[in-house]
């Protein structure tokens, strides 16, 4: 099976966002999920066969909106000979816009990984679990970290890392006891430590064990302590096994969890997480420098450096909710392009355009989704787009410090 692409998971994971959006005032918003290996003239059957039966819906209002949505997809179908590669999933209905009004919608999707069966399901929300199986990371990895203090369990899932559980123990810590005392202390010290492994053992097992998906454990933790965990089999075997290295970790709390991936990133390029960190170190790196640096940063300067086809790298926060709009006015006809928030756009109200003057005549004509706009622009000078993900120390200052937006030049410039 083809991997997806970071492009075609972003764009998924914004579009099945936009479908949660969209709410019926009764069952009036119809799903269906076309495989690949479906006949058309089958599914305009069923259709048809829905029809029938939606007549009988009681409301008249929901009836005739269900009826209508049938009919649309139905007229939609004629433009496919058979299914697309990977099939595909009408999302057709009305939905509330608020004061008892409903607004047609209607969303084609070709999903980035085959639809497995045909689906048709008619109500109040669309149904996108499908969809949503189809972001589900495939490269998992446990996370482990042990002393004798502390006891963190964790998941890796793609760029993400999980926490699942947090135990702290009651294993004594170093006493001033001398003598018969302190060869007695240090034996019950010994049998705590030994039975806080065993309940760490045996819960991060049993954890592990229902990921059946994990294709390694990484293993962290200050000092020789987690060596001797790993030593003595306190893990179930089938976890042991799983077992790909130990890594050397000042904490092992939930920071220790970052601090286990970003140390395993080093060594195990492999890992998703560890391009991400190569490319926003390799940035940082170049941000620090007085002279001759190839970072560049922030939209404006970003997209100038864009447009003189000078960026080698470009780097797009996956958090960005932006758009590109072009405004058009209805009275002379000026266009121009501007970025604004996803609030702005669920929000606007016309502008006065800036050439003929007149108030609230600037409207939105087009948006695009302010990634998809600059990969587009990005991929035509042949620089490589990386969407960076949130949750790595990294990943958070991309978008926190640089706005989202950054790029790593082939050469110094002036802009």
């Amino acid at each position: 099976m083809t991997e997806i692409t970071q492009r075609q998971k972003y764009d998924l994971k914004r579009k099945i966002e936009e479908l949660k959006e969209a709410k019926g005032r009764h069952t009036e918003l119809i799903s269906l999920y076309v495989p690949p290996n479906k006949q058309i003239h089958d599914v305009t059957s069923y259709l048809k066969n829905e029809y029938s039966q939606s007549q009988n819906i009681k409301s008249k209002t929901t009836m005739k909106n269900v009826l209508s949505a049938i009919e649309s997809i139905m007229s939609r179908l004629k433009q496919f000979k058979q299914p697309p590669e990977n099939g595909v999933v009408f999302f057709v209905g009305h939905k509330s816009v608020g004061a008892d009004k409903t607004e047609m919608v209607a969303y084609i999707i070709e999903p980035p990984t085959p639809i497995a069966t045909f689906l048709y399901r008619c109500d109040s929300s669309f149904y996108v679990e499908p969809l949503e199986r189809m972001l589900i990371e495939k490269d998992i990895y446990g996370l482990f970290l042990i002393d004798r203090r502390e006891c963190t369990i964790g998941l890796l899932k793609g760029n993400r890392v999980n926490l699942l559980k947090y135990m702290t123990s009651q294993v004594p810590g170093k006493h001033g006891r001398g003598g018969q005392s302190q060869r007695r202390f240090e034996r019950l010290t010994e049998v705590a430590a030994h039975e806080w492994f065993v309940k760490c053992g045996e819960i991060a097992s049993e954890i592990f064990r229902q990921e059946e998906e994990i294709k390694g454990i990484l293993v962290g933790g200050p000092g020789p302590t987690k060596q001797f965990f790993v030593e003595e089999n306190y893990l179930h075997y089938e976890i042991q096994d799983k077992i790909i290295d130990t890594f050397d970790t000042g904490y092992t709390d939930e920071f220790g969890l970052r601090e286990l991936v970003s140390t395993a990133a080093e060594t195990m390029t492999n890992l998703k997480i560890s391009q991400e960190k190569k490319l926003m170190k390799r940035f940082l790196k170049e941000v620090t420098k007085t002279e001759g640096s190839l970072a560049i940063y922030g939209e404006v300067q970003t997209r100038k450096a864009l447009d003189m086809g000078v960026v080698d790298t470009l780097l797009l926060s996956e958090n960005l909710r932006r758009y590109r709009i072009k405004l058009k006015c209805s009275i002379c006809n000026y266009t121009e392009m501007r970025t604004f928030t996803e609030e702005d756009v669920k929000n606007f109200n016309p502008l006065k355009c800036s050439k003929c003057g007149n108030s609230d005549s600037m409207f939105i004509e087009e948006k695009t989704d302010l990634i998809d706009e600059l990969s587009d622009l990005a991929e035509k000078t042949g620089c490589g787009v990386e969407i960076i993900s949130m949750g790595s120390e990294e990943g958070d200052s991309l978008y926190s410090a640089f706005d989202g937006i950054a790029g790593i030049l082939r050469y110094t410039i002036e802009i």
